[in-house]
């Protein structure tokens, strides 16, 4: 019997690959959010809304990041209670608000930034800049043509 091999379709490699990167990326940038006192989770919420081009609702960034839209709006909430984001009224959506940086939450942005930033330049000593910008870019190729298949309507994947 011909053993079964993990790399029979292109895509099994490549999943592989991003699972096994974002664990280690997990484990290498685990003390950055406990650094500001914040969980994984609402330092991802924050970082999503000082990170958009403009201001999100909680439905844009649980699309955005694949995550539940409860799981966002809990996770904001808190953020919210904690005066490091605050809520906008969205003129297009009576519930769906914008949410924005407070001038707290910069700064605890700030802060987690500068900690991961310290980690990330000594793992850059070991990678080139080249090599990231490269593979940050196939990676986001892939991720949009994948969104762009997710999008067509389910008769015609």
């Amino acid at each position: 019997m011909k053993p079964l091999s993990t790399a029979s379709h292109p895509l099994v490699p490549l999943v592989d690959e991003v699972i096994r990167l974002k664990g280690r990326l997990d484990g290498l940038f685990a003390d950055v959010a406990p650094s500001v006192n914040l969980s994984q989770m609402e330092l991802t919420i924050l970082t999503a809304v000082v990170e958009a081009t403009r201001a999100p609702t909680v439905p844009q960034i649980g699309r955005s990041l694949g995550l539940h839209r409860q799981v966002v709006q809990r996770t904001a909430n808190r953020l919210v209670t904690a005066t490091l984001l605050r809520t906008e009224p969205n003129p297009d959506h009576k519930l769906a608000h914008f949410l924005q940086v407070t001038e707290a939450g910069a700064a605890v942005y700030q802060a987690a930034t500068e900690r991961a930033t310290r980690t990330a330049e000594a793992v850059l000593e070991a990678l080139s800049v080249e090599a990231c910008q490269r593979v940050a870019a196939e990676l986001r190729a892939v991720r949009t043509t994948i969104e762009a298949y997710l999008r067509k309507p389910d008769g015609k994947r």
